[in-house]
């Protein structure tokens, strides 16, 4: 059957494991459904990272969520009692600065300014390199005006347009957006991330940035160019700035789409734990065509046991 092929195929790790902690220097955690669920850190993942620390390996955290910067990602490690330096933080909000660091938007596009639909993350990280923007928080609570003859102005010095998840949006924020792609010349379509479902809360799962995106790519008729997971750009960012071995890295998280394939398309190791949004039926289902090399209840079960 489909699932002892696949169950064939990948290891579940339910006790530390020595061959993993010695083919790996380097781990690289999603943090939304392997760190944290919401607002509460997950059992032993203190103890857990800690633990690997002390027997000299790296740690890394990426996460797709863009409405933080990396320094308020700082503050909720830290809020949740877990110590972790901004410098081994990754969002997508900071992939949008260094997409626009590679691709030189402030030379080759001077005079030109990012228009945001999303919240605050994406704007700090692009205050941090000067590039100008406008939207984000602002346009909350904007309406679009639509007596006859109503229009929308907009910027026609957008080049171009960041699509991330913003709790607050609205019907001014997408035809906005709109405007800048079909209107603009050469205006770049931009998207965190594709996330499906997101946990804004633990007690279900929420509506994820692909609603988002999948408004503008409906309205525009585009494909977004990507910059979170699975997109190579941040991997290539941290192992070059690390100076990391490709084959030294595991990639742990939660979800298939994202944080697996992530790891499969750059060469990590994968470990898939079941403690954000996929299950093990999910994971060993006849219609999952990704294998991760191992997986696990959570971090804690193949890292340090609770009794440890």
């Amino acid at each position: 059957s489909a699932t002892s092929r696949l169950s064939a195929k990948v290891d579940r790790l339910t006790e530390p494991n020595g061959q993993l902690m010695k083919d790996v220097d380097v781990f690289i955690f999603d943090c939304d459904g392997v760190i944290w669920r919401g607002d509460s850190v997950i059992d032993n993942v203190k103890e857990t990272l800690a633990k690997l620390r002390k027997e000299g390996k790296k740690c890394f955290f990426v996460t797709n969520n863009s409405t933080k910067s990396r320094a308020g990602y700082k503050k909720k490690f830290d809020s949740l009692g877990l110590d972790v330096a901004a410098e081994e933080i990754f969002s997508s909000s900071f992939a949008v600065a260094a997409h626009f660091e590679q691709t030189k938007f402030l030379e080759k596009k001077k005079g030109k300014k990012v228009f945001v639909l999303g919240e605050i993350g994406v704007c700090d990280e692009l205050d941090m390199i000067g590039v100008p923007w406008i939207g984000g928080p602002q346009d909350e609570g904007k309406v679009a005006p639509m007596q006859p003859g109503g229009k929308v102005e907009h910027d026609h010095d957008v080049g171009a347009v960041v699509v991330g998840f913003d709790r607050h949006i609205n019907y001014y924020k997408i035809q906005y957006a709109q405007l800048c792609i079909n209107e603009n010349e050469d205006c770049e379509f931009i998207a965190t991330n594709l996330d499906a479902v997101t946990h804004l809360t633990d007690a279900q799962e929420w509506a994820g940035n692909g609603s988002m995106v999948g408004a503008i790519k409906g309205c525009t008729g585009q494909e977004p160019n990507l910059v979170g997971k699975p997109s190579a750009l941040m991997i290539d960012y941290i192992a070059d700035k690390e100076n990391l071995d490709r084959s030294k890295i595991c990639m742990v998280g939660d979800r298939l789409d994202t944080d697996i394939l992530f790891g499969q398309n750059n060469g990590l190791k994968t470990c898939l734990v079941l403690s954000g949004v996929t299950s093990e039926e999910k994971l060993l289902s006849d219609d999952n065509k990704v294998a991760p090399d191992f997986y696990a209840d959570s971090i804690a079960d193949f890292f340090v046991k609770a009794s440890a």
